[in-house]
């Protein structure tokens, strides 16, 4: 589905369920679409006097809808970041078929650089525990990384929860997904391996945006003479902070003032540099479950570097 060839009645249907929720009526005039993350498509419905950003997309991904909402709410309540403030999800129908979507708040990005200011305001998150469940790693509810379902099963052990609820399903998947045995291997040793590399390290959990890489942040106007940063496009649970830091280190997007930032206000464990590969395998294996063979060379080197550094 293509939010420019969407038919009309999906807006209207959308823009009613927008008047019903803020109590003023909004009747969706001008559509325009708005490129996206690849998963949902992105449009913003306007009335020449209010704007909201809408993703759309099959109905049976209003589960994901969901857990976005969830996870913007949680991270909106720390006040620490700025995030788009989630209005409501559903579905709608047009021409016999249902589809689902999210209604947040439009938040116009404009062009800045100002990292120090987005690891400033991470910081503040990654200081906040989660309460009521501030003992815990993981979260209440599952929610999504990508489209990969994401299990976040509380549990008190950070090493437990890293290997159940991340490594495992991902290797799972990648066996239903032909990696190769050699490679699965790997997985299974570091998997035993895990907690040579927290002897020295015990994490506390943070509330984590989960899925901190370059297109999932921004700058938006503010009364002040300096931009203010925002996050969206959140797969949020309570984590080590250094599994944020270290996606900003995969894909890019992020300068180096911003990790120097972070680190003035709240240096990093002196194994950090060993542990990032630990927490990328995941993303990175979840690229593979997703997108294909492109990241199998990848998730292999990841494991040989790891298991490496456990055997000396």
């Amino acid at each position: 589905m293509n939010a420019a060839t969407a038919p009309d009645p999906l807006y209207a249907d959308i823009a009613e369920r927008i008047s019903q929720v803020t109590g003023e009526p909004f009747r969706a005039r001008h559509p325009h679409t708005r490129s996206g993350g690849g998963i949902s498509e992105s449009l913003v419905l306007e009335d020449g006097a209010r704007m909201f950003f809408i993703k759309l997309n099959r109905a049976e991904r209003l589960p994901m809808f969901e857990a976005e909402m969830a996870g913007l709410r949680l991270l909106a309540a720390t006040q620490t970041l700025r995030v788009p403030e989630p209005l409501l999800c559903g579905t709608a129908s047009a021409s016999g078929q249902q589809h689902a979507f999210i209604v947040l708040e439009y938040l116009p990005l404009v062009d800045s650089d100002a990292p120090e200011r987005l690891a400033e305001r991470l910081v503040a998150l990654h200081q906040h525990s989660g309460a009521p469940t501030h003992e815990l790693f993981g979260l209440q509810h599952d929610n999504f990384i990508g489209t990969t379902p994401q299990d976040n099963t509380p549990h008190n052990d950070w090493v437990s929860f890293w290997s159940r609820c991340r490594l495992q399903p991902q290797l799972e998947r990648a066996r239903q997904n032909q990696l190769a045995p050699a490679t699965l291997e790997l997985g299974e040793q570091l998997l035993a391996a895990l907690p040579s590399f927290f002897t020295d390290y015990q994490p506390r959990p943070s509330v984590l945006h989960g899925d901190l890489w370059g297109g999932n942040y921004g700058y938006v106007a503010s009364e002040s003479a300096q931009p203010e940063p925002v996050i969206f496009d959140p797969a949020t649970y309570l984590g080590d902070r250094e599994a944020d830091i270290a996606m900003t280190e995969l894909f890019g997007g992020f300068p180096p003032r911003f990790r120097h930032a972070y680190e003035a206000a709240w240096p990093l464990d002196a194994g950090y540099g060993v542990r990032r590969q630990l927490y990328n395998l995941y993303h990175v294996l979840n690229h593979f479950n997703l997108f294909g063979e492109g990241y199998a060379a990848q998730s292999q080197r990841l494991m040989q570097r790891l298991l490496s550094e456990v055997r000396g």
